[in-house]
């Protein structure tokens, strides 16, 4: 089946947070690992207190994704000629940018230039495109419905689908590879 993108291909995903294996091993890195450094630090250091603190944290953390944003990632990804683009959905997009702009204002006024930092990389990742040719590598995976895209060194995408779209999204970008 070969696919002619006369326009776009265009879907919209709801993507379990704490189900979905990508999203679990980004958090993973990004917060496992520091964190967890941190606590068995503390355990062994014998800061059981610290080591709590941390424990209270990201369970309160899972309250908030839970509480806001129902457990779930809203995202959609259009295909078209120029290349592939996956942004936040309009309405969890505003929740975002709301929470974001609360960090970066609380970054400025207690003087922690990280933690507003945070709040604006947080917002500049809302909606990523990325030009066919552009993409450095792409791996796909048929039974979990994902196509993870590589562009550069510092530039990925995790395209996720359903059923519907999988066959259709994996054809496309496959052909727009060719030759690469």
């Amino acid at each position: 089946m070969v696919i002619d993108m006369i326009d776009k291909l265009e879907w919209k995903m709801q993507v379990p947070i704490f189900k979905n294996s990508k999203i679990l091993f980004q958090l993973g890195i990004c917060i496992g690992i520091p964190f967890g450094i941190l606590f068995v630090v503390f355990i062994i250091s014998e800061a059981y207190y610290a080591a709590l603190l941390i424990v209270i944290l990201l369970a309160l953390t899972w309250l908030f994704v839970m509480l806001v944003y129902g457990g779930k990632y809203n995202v959609e990804y259009i295909l078209d000629k120029k290349g592939i683009r996956c942004k936040t959905q309009e309405k969890q997009a505003k929740k975002n940018k709301a929470i974001n702009n609360i960090t970066v204002a609380l970054g400025v006024l207690s003087g922690k230039p990280t933690v507003a930092g945070a709040g604006m990389l947080a917002q500049s990742r809302q909606d990523i495109f990325i030009r066919w040719s552009n993409i450095t590598k792409a791996k796909f995976s048929a039974n979990k419905k994902t196509i993870v895209l590589k562009a550069g060194l510092v530039t990925s995408m995790v395209v996720f689908c359903n059923e519907e779209f999988y066959p259709q999204a994996e054809e496309i970008i496959k052909n727009k590879l060719k030759g690469k």
